[in-house]
């Protein structure tokens, strides 16, 4: 019996609207709703069979009153589909009083012994929980007897069915029924109770096991932002009790400093009506991460999250939704801070060494330039035997080894303080307009006697008709001498490099194309990084120090421009390189501009400059 009642119980929840499932309350107030129509219309349905046999045929009369029973379960579809228990127990009263002035109609008016069941129609009405739903079945009760009042009245109802019963007995009859009826209603009223009284201490249950376990402090302020409840966790956030907290003690904890941000997060959170998130810092008593500052000794470092609460938008969903209370979520982000704090000096520290690292590269390629140039002058005098010839051949030999191991390293140590400029933002971009063919002519002429040692076919295409670039002419002249002495470096015997120049728009394009060895395109995002090559194993085939590639990158941004590799090892590679026409203004007005060398975009050239 356990079992089927458990059974029922679970299909009827079945039939609830999915919009109240999660509802345990309405859900409950649903439930018993659909039960009893079901039921008491599946009951008109029972007794239909039994009165057929025991009575015969019915007339119409009495089988309008068993359609009439059996509505109940066309409501409770209704509710079941819709969810919208107001109307559907408008309807039911509605559908009731129908009944109840049907047969009141038949059996004497006012004077009928079901008069009393008009008592019912309000009662039933009350489990809608709704006060609108209620007045409007008073109402609906109302209308009908003042309707049975004039039908007596003015003498239109039909003449009354006669019973061989005592008037007496059929006015008990009647009361005692509709007694049974507003009985069970009100065994459904109480156990809607129960059941609402017991999701409540649930309720209440589950939000005190939360408040008084939750490690974050929960407060409820008023619109003012005084403290009306303080969970346990204020003991382990501030060191004092819940109690001790409350009023404006929570406030008079906070820093001087902090204050105004204290009360600012209450005022908007409630002229605004949004949650507002502060940070600030709170006394702290018997804290060890407490702000190890002398201005925050034995202060700790919190976050409040703050949340308007309209506490009579649940009780009346009529009456205005302005929050008259705020809920707030609290917790310790001491050690979070002291994180950030050393994350900001880590940062400076670093800075301060890239800035230090910065001025000594430069520092040192000039210190490093002077020895340079008279080793490279001197060894050139010795190579040429301009005073005189030298006895021994080897010795002119090592002189000529001396001036290319100096101009190798002074072209090193250009690089470098190139790259410390640009670093730095000490690399003046001087713009003016010249020809981009003579350009390309020039820079092809100088790198030409790099490639016949290598039999290297150095071809150039520029287009005719372009026009003027408006950019610092040395600056370009550096980009494409170093992308031209990078693709000879990389192209074997007897390969070609080509040159292009054309229009793209409203910028540009120069192309720097070889048939060399080509790049990995794993390695392609390494490079155009200082002092960064494709190849970096000790044994590496080709010379460089890896800073040809950061010098481009940066003077090609220093002008507004754009920088992309195309690249297939043992192929070649092309570089392409887009300058603005008229130069990039804010780049380009004379005046140092510092570029930042992103690590993480894979821009770079052929393998290793």
């Amino acid at each position: 019996m356990f079992m089927r009642k458990r059974d029922l119980s679970a299909y009827f929840h079945s039939l609830v609207h999915e919009s109240v499932r999660d509802n345990p309350l309405a859900a409950a107030r649903h439930q018993s709703f659909i039960a009893s129509h079901l039921l008491g219309g599946f009951l008109a349905l029972v007794v239909f069979p039994v009165y057929l046999a025991g009575v015969g045929q019915p007339s119409v009369l009495t089988a309008v009153v068993f359609a009439w029973l059996v509505s109940p379960i066309l409501i409770a579809v209704f509710l079941s589909k819709t969810g919208r228990l107001g109307i559907s127990h408008l309807v039911s009263a509605t559908n009731l009083t129908g009944l109840i002035v049907f047969a009141a109609g038949l059996t004497g008016g006012v004077t009928s012994f079901l008069i009393a069941w008009m008592v019912v129609v309000p009662l039933e009405a009350a489990l809608s929980a709704d006060r609108r739903v209620v007045f409007a079945a008073i109402g609906v009760a109302g209308l009908a007897l003042l309707g049975l009042a004039a039908g007596t009245l003015f003498d239109v109802l039909p003449t009354p069915h006669t019973f061989s019963y005592e008037p007496a007995l059929l006015a008990l009859l009647g009361s005692m029924s509709a007694l049974v009826y507003a009985g069970g209603l009100a065994v459904a009223v109480q156990g809607v109770y129960d059941r609402s009284e017991k999701e409540i201490r649930q309720g209440e249950e589950r939000y005190r096991l939360l408040a008084e376990n939750a490690t974050d402090m929960i407060t409820r302020h008023n619109a003012k932002g005084r403290v009306l409840f303080a969970s346990l966790a204020a003991k382990q956030i501030l060191g004092d009790s819940n109690e001790q907290i409350a009023g404006n003690g929570l406030f008079e904890r906070v820093h001087v400093a902090d204050r105004p941000a204290y009360l600012s997060a209450f005022s908007q959170c409630v002229q605004r009506s949004i949650p507002v998130s502060v940070e600030f810092r709170v006394m702290k008593k018997g804290s060890a991460t407490a702000g190890k500052d002398k201005e925050d000794n034995g202060y700790a470092w919190v976050e409040m999250r703050c949340r308007p609460v309209a506490l009579q938008e649940a009780t009346d969903p009529g009456a205005s939704t302005a929050p008259s209370e705020i809920v707030a979520v609290t917790r310790d982000i001491t050690a979070r801070k002291l994180q950030e704090n050393e994350i900001l000096m880590a940062r400076d520290a670093a800075e301060s060494a890239n800035l230090a690292k910065t001025q000594f590269l430069a520092n040192m390629s000039h210190e490093l330039r002077t020895p340079l140039n008279a080793i490279i002058g001197f060894s050139e005098i010795l190579h040429r035997e301009l005073y005189g010839r030298i006895g021994e051949e080897r010795y002119r030999e090592y002189a000529h080894l001396i001036h290319d191991s100096g101009e190798h390293l002074l072209s090193v140590v250009n690089e470098v303080l190139d790259m410390s400029k640009i670093e730095a933002g000490k690399f003046d971009i001087v713009a003016e307009p010249f020809e981009v063919k003579a350009l390309v002519t020039s820079c092809c002429e100088t790198v030409r006697h790099l490639g016949e040692k290598k039999s290297i076919d150095l071809s150039m295409n520029v287009d005719a008709a372009l026009p003027e670039l408006v950019a610092d002419k040395r600056a370009c002249k550096q980009i494409l001498l170093n992308l031209l002495a990078n693709a000879i470096k990389f192209t074997e015997q007897d390969g070609c490099v080509e040159v292009l120049a054309a229009r793209v728009d409203d910028d540009i394009e120069f192309t720097v194309a070889d048939n060399g060895i080509g790049i990995a395109e794993k390695d392609i995002p390494k490079l155009g990084k200082p002092f960064v090559q494709a190849e970096s194993s000790y044994d590496r085939s080709y010379e460089g120090a890896g800073l040809g590639l950061s010098v481009v990158k940066g003077l090609v941004r220093l002008h507004g421009g754009s920088f992309d590799i195309k690249s297939v090892l043992g192929e070649g590679t092309k570089v392409l390189i887009r300058l603005p026409i008229d130069g990039a203004e804010e780049q380009i007005e004379g005046d140092s501009k510092a570029i930042e060398i992103e690590e993480t975009e894979p821009v770079a050239l052929a393998v290793g400059a």
